[in-house]
C-alpha cells in the first residue's frame, strides 16, 4: 500500500545508497581486481569459490565504507569541488551522524564475513580496516594520499594470499607493490580531474605535487608497474597468455596518456576510468594461463 511517506524513504534509501557510491561501481572494480589477480595466483587457478565469495562480498562492503567516510571527512571541502558539490552529506540528503552509523554498520558486516576466514586473515582485517578509515584525513597533511589509498586497496593482495594458503609469500608482497603503483597511477589521473578546485580550498594530491611533470611521472610508474607485473609473472610460472595480457595492458596505458595530454577534466577522468579494462585484461591473462594448462 502506497503511503504519503514512501517516496521519502525512497528518497532517503537512494540518497545511502549513493553515499556508497553503489551507483558508481569502479571504485568497486579498481579493489576488486588486484585481490582476483592474487586469487588466482594462489590458487593456481582453482581458488576456493568460498574464499572468493567471502573476498568478493567484503570488497563492495569496504569499498562503500571507504566512500562513506570519505565523504564524511570531506563534508567541508565537497560543497566547493563542481564534481563533488553535489554528494548526499554535501547537498544536505545525509546527515553527518547519519553517515558515521553507516559506515560502523558497514565495517561490522565486513567483520562478521572476515570471521569465516582463518587467523591470519582475521588478524590482516584489523590494519586493513585502519588503512580505509585513515585514508581520507591523509589529503589534509600530505600531497601523496593516493600512495595511502595504494597501501589500502591494496591490502587486499595479502589478504587474499592469506585467505587462500594461510600465509603471504614474497610473490604476494610482490603483487602487493604493484597494486600501490596501479592506484598511484590511476588515482593521481583522479586528482588532475579536482587539482584547480583543491588549490582553491587547500587540499593536498600528488596531482598537485607533480605539476607540470604529472604525465612523465604517471608514465615512469605504468613503466615501473608493468616491470612489476613482468616479475610477478615470471615467478608465479605463467606464459603467453598472462604476458599477452600485460602487452594489452601497456596498449591501455599509452591511451591514457594520450587521453591527459592535454590536461583535460573530463579526459582525465574517462583516463582514471578506463583503468578498469587494464585490471579486467590482466585478470583475463591470468585466468587464461591457468585455464589451458
Amino acid at each position: 500500500m502506497n503511503t504519503p511517506a514512501t517516496p521519502g524513504w525512497r528518497r532517503q534509501l537512494d540518497a545511502y545508497w549513493r553515499l556508497m557510491r553503489l551507483d558508481k561501481p569502479i571504485g568497486i572494480f579498481l579493489l576488486l581486481w588486484p585481490a582476483l589477480w592474487a586469487l588466482w595466483i594462489a590458487g593456481s587457478g582453482h581458488p576456493q569459490a568460498r574464499v572468493v565469495a567471502v573476498i568478493v562480498l567484503g570488497t563492495v562492503l569496504m569499498r562503500s565504507a571507504g566512500c562513506v567516510i570519505n565523504d564524511y571527512a570531506d563534508r567541508d571541502f565537497d560543497p566547493h569541488v563542481e564534481r563533488t558539490r553535489l554528494r548526499p552529506i554535501a547537498a544536505g540528503e545525509v546527515k553527518p551522524r547519519e553517515a558515521l552509523w553507516l559506515f560502523v554498520g558497514l565495517c561490522l558486516l565486513s567483520l562478521a564475513l572476515v570471521l569465516f576466514m582463518n587467523p591470519l586473515t582475521i588478524a590482516l582485517a584489523v590494519p586493513g580496516a585502519f588503512l580505509a578509515a585513515s585514508y581520507p584525513f591523509t589529503k589534509r597533511y600530505t600531497h601523496l594520499p593516493q600512495a595511502y589509498l595504494g597501501v589500502a586497496f591494496g591490502w587486499a593482495v595479502p589478504m587474499s594470499f592469506a585467505a587462500e594458503t594461510g600465509g603471504i609469500p614474497a610473490l604476494g608482497w610482490l603483487l602487493f607493490l604493484a597494486a600501490i603503483l596501479w592506484a598511484l597511477v590511476y588515482d593521481t589521473q583522479y586528482a588532475m580531474v579536482d587539482r584547480d578546485d583543491d588549490l582553491k580550498i587547500g587540499v593536498k594530491s600528488t596531482a598537485i605535487l607533480f605539476g607540470r611533470h604529472d604525465r612523465l611521472i604517471i608514465g615512469l610508474l605504468q613503466a615501473g608497474l608493468l616491470a612489476v607485473l613482468h616479475a610477478v609473472g615470471r615467478n608465479a610460472g605463467l606464459g603467453l597468455p598472462y604476458q599477452l595480457g600485460l602487452l594489452a595492458g601497456g596498449g591501455l596505458f599509452a591511451y591514457q596518456q594520450w587521453l591527459t595530454w592535454n590536461r583535460e577534466r573530463s579526459a582525465c577522468f574517462r583516463a582514471f576510468l578506463n583503468n578498469h579494462w587494464f585490471g579486467a585484461t590482466l585478470f583475463a591473462g591470468i585466468a587464461l594461463d591457468y585455464a589451458l594448462r
